[in-house]
């Protein structure tokens, strides 16, 4: 079984795919990043009613 070339449509979507994908792991980075930084600033606290046992 051979297969045949790419038609066009086929090529743009995967550039558009790729561009989607490359877009989300961007926006999950920036998040990731912002909590680390967040977290070990020590600006996260928690509630006191959760603190207090």
């Amino acid at each position: 079984m051979s297969f045949g070339q790419q038609h066009e449509i086929h090529k743009r979507r995967f550039g558009r795919n790729l561009g989607v994908g490359l877009v989300l792991v961007a926006v999950i980075a920036i998040v990731f990043g912002l909590t680390v930084v967040k977290v070990t600033r020590g600006d996260y606290e928690a509630p006191r009613s959760e603190v207090q046992n």
